[in-house]
């Protein structure tokens, strides 16, 4: 008969730590996504080795190249898989819900999409007056930039969501591009001989160049002043339409869903694709750290005399980091926490291997696939809302762009000695909103919208070069910030529609119920 101390003894025995025992489970730990996650992480690492060393042997353009090779091919694979997830999650996942709980489940995505924008354009405007970045212009210059209307750029953005043609929206996007036209307006004569001369009154904003023409006999001069302006034209130049392919998406799969048992052939397609596109993603996400670690370390290569541009844009580029910073690991989070109620830094664990993905591509829409494993796979998140809320969070929701693009343009303002007014803080606000909203999910494509919000209160258009030459490492931090709020995004949607996924579930079953009795009594 055993004794209470004989019983201690027996369950300290099986207390002690067993040093093999440990090693196994760490072991398999990290046979799975740990793994992955972990040769990631050593692969931004090893990237940033790489770059720094490589950039101290000066190399020529050929070894940049090969450089950037590898990281090419991971961002050319990725992209390779956007095109077919996107139409077939999207459509997937809406033909397995109802009307009505996907309509709910959609105001609840937008709502929050635009409120964090909005929360991360505020924090942005505090930060950037507050700690005003731009009371200095040390070595800074500007180039000449594109021209660009706010109003065609609004335009363009609504043209994209009706694409004309979904084959050409696969690989081209409609974009309003100017060309600059002159106008003669007036020539003004000298005669030598006579020492005429005709002159024409022209104002100052129409001078944009002056030819001085001369005859043989150099007697008589010809001066033409010229006038120009920007004529917009409608192109379609290189890049996936996404936004006209998801609004098409969504209209296709909530159709397919309301007329009920004649859609079901098209929506098995659909949810097959689907699944063998996420095996693709998983056979692509093995060579992700080699991808990452090349991509990390061909910009390193690349980029400019580093203590240069910290002497000149580094308090902007605190400013803007520390935004996204509180952004993501305050804002984002409490948002999560006052929803669901659980520990929202736990869930960002589970999306740790896209928020990695999202830092080395500096792309949302390429970082989509991972972003679809880590929800699904590590967090269990319902896949009806994985494929409905991620492609629209992917295409619209830019928190760390919206926040970039508001303190940008301050910034500019200050360093050209403009204080902007309240209502002008307001336009750029709401300006840059619209613009993150419109920003497509590729790299640096912030850099592009925020000429729209520099155009809508006024500040010089070319100065945007002047944060160019750290763009590229702040592109990565608000990508991965942009991804985060996306995987946030679809947890709280989830959280707020499991009553209607539960009624669709048990719908479902009912319906299998009545199927397998009719089959039965047949």
């Amino acid at each position: 008969m055993s004794t209470d101390s004989d019983n201690q003894v027996e369950i300290a025995k099986k207390r002690k730590f067993r040093p093999r025992k440990a090693l196994k489970k760490s072991k398999k730990a990290l046979a799975g996504e740990n793994l992955l996650l972990t040769l990631t992480i050593i692969g931004v690492l090893v990237g940033v080795l790489i770059g720094f060393l490589v950039r101290m042997a000066h190399p020529g353009e050929v070894a940049i190249k090969l450089v950037n090779f590898p990281g090419d091919l991971l961002i050319r694979m990725l992209k390779m898989l956007i095109l077919p997830l996107i139409v077939s999650s999207l459509i997937a996942g809406l033909a397995s819900l109802d009307a009505g709980a996907s309509g709910k489940m959609g105001r609840r995505a937008i709502l929050y999409y635009f409120g964090t924008t909005v929360l991360a354009v505020v924090l942005g405007l505090v930060l950037v007056v507050v700690i005003h970045p731009g009371k200095t212009k040390a070595g800074l210059s500007s180039e000449k930039q594109e021209h660009i209307n706010t109003l065609d750029a609004f335009l363009d953005l609504i043209r994209n969501m009706f694409p004309s043609n979904l084959i050409q929206a696969c690989f081209e996007t409609q974009k309003t591009v100017y060309k600059e036209v002159r106008h003669p307006v007036a020539v003004i004569t000298h005669d030598n001989i006579t020492n005429a001369t005709q002159r024409v009154t022209v104002l100052p904003t129409m001078i944009s160049e002056i030819s001085i023409n001369s005859d043989s006999s150099n007697i008589t001069k010809n001066i033409t002043v010229a006038k120009f302006e920007h004529v917009g034209e409608e192109h379609f130049v290189d890049g996936m339409n996404v936004l006209g392919l998801v609004v098409f998406s969504i209209a296709f799969g909530i159709t397919m869903s309301n007329i009920g048992e004649g859609g079901e052939p098209i929506k098995r397609f659909f949810l097959s694709l689907n699944e063998v596109v996420m095996k693709l993603v998983g056979i692509v996400m093995w060579y992700s750290p080699v991808g990452i670690m090349f991509l990390i370390a061909g910009q390193i290569i690349k980029m400019d005399d580093f203590g240069k541009v910290m002497g000149s844009l580094g308090l902007y580029m605190v400013t803007v980091i520390l935004g996204l910073l509180i952004h993501s690991m305050v804002t984002l989070p409490a948002i999560y926490f006052a929803v669901v109620r659980k520990n929202p830094f736990i869930y960002m664990k589970g999306v740790l291997q896209a928020l990695v993905t999202a830092f080395g591509t500096a792309s949302s829409s390429a970082t989509l696939p991972v972003t679809f494993r880590c929800l699904e796979n590590n967090l269990n998140v319902d896949k009806r809302v994985t494929r409905f809320v991620l492609p629209i969070g992917a295409t619209v929701n830019m928190d760390g762009t919206a926040l970039y693009e508001a303190v940008a343009s301050v910034f500019i303002a200050q360093v050209n000695g403009i204080t902007l007014n309240f209502g002008q803080l307001i336009t750029v606000s709401l300006t840059a909103t619209l613009a993150a909203i419109g920003a497509a999910g590729i790299p640096q494509a912030g850099t592009v919208t925020i000429l729209l919000v520099l155009t809508a209160v006024g500040l010089p258009a070319e100065d945007v070069s002047l944060i160019m030459a750290i763009d590229w490492f702040l592109d990565r931090i608000r990508t991965a910030v942009n991804v985060l709020g996306d995987a946030y995004g679809t947890g709280i949607v989830y959280h707020l529609s499991k009553s209607e996924l539960a009624d669709a579930d048990a719908r479902e079953e009912a319906k299998a119920i009545e199927e397998d009795k009719f089959y039965k009594a047949v």
